[in-house]
């Protein structure tokens, strides 16, 4: 007999009996979440009416903006560029003869004249050279002078046919090889004087020494390639700039009219430091930046600009008369170009093509378009429309910036405690939450003594 296991029973939930705790848990997972989505779509759609609300403009009201008048003024034209500061002269002073440095005479930095010594080599060697030459030059000239004795006695014997004719002309050579001697002789000490005077050192320009490159007891060499100093010229000063190619018949075409102004602006890009002239164009164009070079010289009174250092040039090529000038904010650009709002009878703005010459970060200058009459948008432009009413404020406003903001106090009691330490019937200096106005009414007075409370 075979044994046959059991089949479980599952046994059936009786109506009005509670169901399992797993599904009465997940029933109400689902609810809750739900409900949270539910809230969140609400919080959204809320959110969203009040943005529309709040970016809608009622067609009744002006839109507030600020505006500006066109002004007529003569307006300069400026090429910007980039440039270095260069020295107008740059000399690497080095020593003619060989020598021992016995002395040197200026400081590191110090501002020297032409001709000042600068260093001395040790002249022992060159003096004894030319107190040679010297003695040499004494010799000849003592033989040259008895020669000429010599010549005019032969001169007068063969005068009276005592003496021999040959022998006064070969007395007359050779006193012109004596005088040749003589000549050669002074050429040597003017050599020996020169190569001397090549021992002191002597500033070939006026400028300002750099870094001593060689101390005091070296021996040093006309052959040395480094030198003794460097003297570089910073009154005048160079400055060399480039500007596009494209510039170069603007440029051209001022320059052919008379001197040009250069301004070089310092380290903030907006303070001119120093104005000097334009004195020369290069002759070809850079093939691989597509610039020219131009060189301006500036006088560094006060020694603004230094030698290496990077720079913002603008050259002035000419002047507008009478233009007429906006506010850069009030040009705007749409897909027919450019066009700016003016305000007509009534407040009323009408959108206006305007054509523009040049423009900067502050001023527009126009060409056509716009009268000096009439008004502007310089300030206000996100609901505004063509045939929209505007409401214009004050250009200038006044602000007060709070620079030392007060500590905020807590809320509640500790405000109005404070408050009463500093006295009844003072007024509030506004410190809760930041606030610099004054204080309510309610608040700027305690009542009277002996006053009927309510």
């Amino acid at each position: 007999m075979l044994f046959k296991p059991e089949a479980k029973v599952v046994p059936e939930v009786a109506p009005g009996v509670a169901a399992p705790p797993r599904k009465r848990r997940r029933l109400l997972s689902l609810i809750i979440t739900a409900l949270i989505l539910c809230g969140l779509g609400y919080v959204a759609w809320y959110s969203f009416q009040q943005k529309q609300a709040a970016n809608r403009v009622r067609p009744d009201l002006a839109v507030p903006v600020l505006a500006a008048t066109p002004r007529v003024q003569d307006v300069p034209v400026y090429l910007d560029g980039v440039g270095s500061v260069r020295a107008l002269n740059n000399v690497t002073v080095r020593a003619q003869v060989d020598g021992k440095l016995v002395s040197i005479n200026f400081k590191e930095g110090q501002d020297v004249k032409q001709g000042d010594v600068l260093a001395e080599i040790d002249p022992a060697i060159y003096q004894a050279q030319y107190d040679q030459t010297v003695a040499k030059k004494a010799q000849d000239e003592a033989q040259l002078a008895n020669a000429r004795i010599d010549l005019t006695r032969y001169q007068q014997l063969a005068a009276s046919n005592a003496g021999s004719k040959q022998q006064a002309d070969t007395q007359r050579a050779t006193v012109a090889q004596l005088e040749a001697l003589v000549r050669s002789d002074q050429a040597a000490i003017d050599n020996a004087a020169a190569t001397l005077s090549y021992t002191k050192v002597i500033a070939p320009l006026s400028g300002r020494a750099g870094l001593r490159q060689v101390d005091q007891g070296n021996i040093i060499h006309a052959s040395d390639t480094t030198g003794l100093v460097v003297i570089t010229q910073l009154q005048p000063i160079a400055v060399q700039f480039s500007l596009p190619q494209q510039q170069i018949v603007r440029v051209n075409a001022a320059s052919g009219k008379g001197p040009l102004n250069v301004d070089v602006f310092g380290n903030d890009g907006v303070t001119v430091v120093d104005n000097g002239m334009l004195r020369g164009i290069d002759n070809q164009v850079d093939s691989t930046t597509g610039t020219v070079k131009l060189k301006a010289e500036f006088p560094n009174a006060s020694f603004q600009l230094w030698p290496g250092q990077f720079v913002n040039v603008r050259l002035k090529v000419e002047t507008l008369p009478q233009a007429l000038v906006i506010p850069s904010s009030a040009v705007q650009r749409g897909p027919a170009g450019t066009f700016s709002y003016v305000i007509g009878d009534g407040d009323i703005v009408s959108a206006r093509p305007v054509s523009v010459t040049q423009q900067n970060e502050t001023d527009a200058v126009i060409a056509k378009g716009l009268s000096a009459g009439e008004r502007v948008v310089t300030t206000g432009f996100a609901n505004l429309s063509d045939g929209a009413k505007v409401s214009v404020g004050n250009s200038d406003p006044t602000l007060t910036p709070d620079l030392a903001p007060r500590k905020r106090q807590g809320k509640g009691g500790g405000e109005r405690g404070e408050r009463a330490k500093r006295g009844q019937g003072a007024a509030s200096e506004g410190d809760q939450k930041g606030q610099t106005g004054p204080a309510p009414a309610k608040d700027a007075a305690a009542p009277a003594s002996g006053a009927k409370q309510p």
